[in-house]
C-alpha cells in the first residue's frame, strides 16, 4: 500500500473481524454452502431482533423488494408511490412487474417522502396500489399519516429500509410498523453479509408467498429436502419463481453482524455527534432530526452546503475533500434525473424541485464503526478548512 493508499480515509468500509471470518469458514467446512440451517438461524435471530414474526433471507434488498410488492399483487397496469429520491433499486422493481412508480417529492429538511403530498398523488392517479417510504440515512419517516393514508384507500405499505437498521419511530422498530419491510445488507450498510438482504412481515399470506417465489416458486426449501431423514425428493412448483435466496455463507456472516448491530450504531451515533458539534457555524446544515427521542440508524451522516453562505459548489467541496485523502458521496441523484426515469416518463429537471434543490447542496460524509477518532477529527478538520 503506497503512502497516498495509507492516507485516504475512505467514504466507506465494512466492519468485518474475526468473528465473520470463523463463522465463514465453519460454515464452508460444514459441507452446506447454500440456503441451509445458517439462513434459518439468520431468519430467527432476525425476526427476534426487530419484532417481527417472519423474516426471511433474500440475496438483495432489490430482490427483497421485488418480491414484496409481487406478494402484495402489484401488476401490469398499476401505480406505486414512491420518492424519486433514492437509489434506482427502489423504483426498478415496480418496473419489473409491469406497474408505474409515481414519485413524490420530499421534506427538504429530512429528505424523506413528504406526508403532505400523497393523498394529493393519490386522488389524481389511478390504480395505486401500494406506498414504498424509504427512510433515508437512518430516521424513519412519518409513519403515522402514511399509515392513515394506506389504510384510508387500501394500500400496502412496503418500507424501504436499506438504511433503517436499527431505526425506531414513536417506539417502535422499523420491521414492525408497515405491512412488509425490507432491509438491505450490502457492503457499506450498517451490517453487512457482502450483498444480501431480508424481508420481514407479521403477515403468514405475504410470508408464504415471498418464500415460494425466493426459489423458483418451488414449495419446498431445498434445504428442508436435504436434511430430512426420510426420502423427501419431491416437490412442486406452484408458481413462475425467482432465483432469489440467500446462502449460507452470506447468512454466517450476517449472524455476526447481527450480534454487533447495536455496538455498530453507537460508534456511528458518537461520530454523527462529534461532526454536529464541529460544524457549528459553518456554511452547512446538518441532519436535521424529527424526532428527539426516535432512534437514527445514521447509515449516512448527509451534510447540505448553504450555498447562498458560501462560494464553495457541492462538486468543488467534493474535489477538495479527496485532495485531503476524505472520500464522500452524494445521496442521491434524484431518479428524475436520470436518463430512463426522464425519458419514459418525460419528467423536466424541476419535476420534483425540493428533491433536486437539495442534491445540489448535498455531501454524505465518513460514518462507519471502524473510523478511529483521528480518522473523525481528519474529516472534521477537511470540513473546517474548506468552508471555514
Amino acid at each position: 500500500m503506497s503512502d497516498i493508499d495509507s492516507m485516504h480515509i475512505p467514504f466507506a468500509l465494512p466492519s468485518i473481524g474475526d468473528d465473520e471470518i470463523s463463522a465463514v469458514v465453519e460454515t464452508m467446512k460444514s459441507g452446506w454452502l447454500t440456503t441451509g440451517d445458517k439462513c434459518c438461524r439468520f431468519e430467527e435471530a432476525f425476526a427476534n431482533y426487530v419484532g417481527a414474526k417472519h423474516a426471511l433471507t433474500v440475496n438483495s434488498a432489490t430482490s427483497g423488494l421485488h418480491l414484496a410488492l409481487e406478494a402484495a399483487g402489484v401488476g401490469p397496469g398499476d401505480k406505486v408511490l414512491t420518492s424519486p429520491y433514492t437509489f434506482t433499486a427502489t423504483a426498478e422493481v415496480i418496473r419489473y412487474l409491469g406497474a408505474d412508480p409515481v414519485f413524490i417529492d420530499i421534506d427538504p429538511d429530512t429528505m424523506n417522502i413528504d406526508v403532505e403530498l400523497i393523498e394529493e398523488a393519490i386522488n389524481t392517479s389511478v390504480n395505486v396500489k401500494a406506498i414504498i417510504p424509504v427512510h433515508i440515512a437512518g430516521q424513519a419517516c412519518d409513519m403515522d399519516p402514511i399509515l392513515d393514508i394506506a389504510r384510508k384507500y387500501g394500500l400496502v405499505v412496503v418500507e424501504d429500509a436499506a438504511h433503517a437498521l436499527p431505526t425506531t419511530y414513536k417506539g417502535s422498530m422499523v420491521g414492525a410498523i408497515g405491512d412488509i419491510t425490507v432491509y438491505s445488507f450490502y457492503v457499506t450498510k450498517t451490517i453487512t453479509t457482502g450483498e444480501g438482504g431480508m424481508v420481514v412481515t407479521d403477515n403468514d399470506e405475504y410470508a408464504g408467498r415471498i418464500k415460494t417465489m425466493r426459489l423458483h416458486g418451488i414449495n419446498r426449501d431445498v434445504f428442508d429436502r436435504y436434511r430430512s431423514t426420510v426420502p423427501a425428493w419431491y416437490y412442486e412448483v406452484v408458481a413462475p419463481g425467482y432465483k432469489y435466496n440467500m446462502t449460507d455463507i452470506s447468512a454466517a456472516i450476517g449472524l455476526e453482524q447481527l450480534k454487533k448491530a447495536d455496538s455498530f450504531r453507537k460508534r456511528r451515533e458518537q461520530i454523527a455527534c462529534a461532526y454536529t458539534h464541529a460544524f457549528s457555524g459553518l456554511p452547512l446544515k446538518v441532519p436535521v432530526i424529527s424526532r428527539p427521542d426516535d432512534m437514527h440508524a445514521w447509515h449516512l451522516y448527509i451534510i447540505q452546503l448553504d450555498t447562498e453562505a458560501t462560494t464553495i459548489t457541492r462538486d468543488k467541496f467534493i474535489e477538495l475533500m479527496f485532495e485531503q485523502g476524505i472520500g464522500t458521496s452524494v445521496h442521491f441523484i434524484p431518479l428524475h434525473l436520470h436518463p430512463y426515469w426522464k425519458e419514459r416518463y418525460g419528467f423536466e429537471t424541476t419535476s420534483f424541485m425540493t428533491a433536486f434543490d437539495v442534491y445540489n447542496k448535498v455531501v454524505s460524509l465518513p460514518i462507519y464503526p471502524s473510523m478511529s477518532d483521528n480518522d473523525v477529527d481528519r474529516v472534521i478538520a477537511a470540513v473546517r478548512s474548506i468552508l471555514g
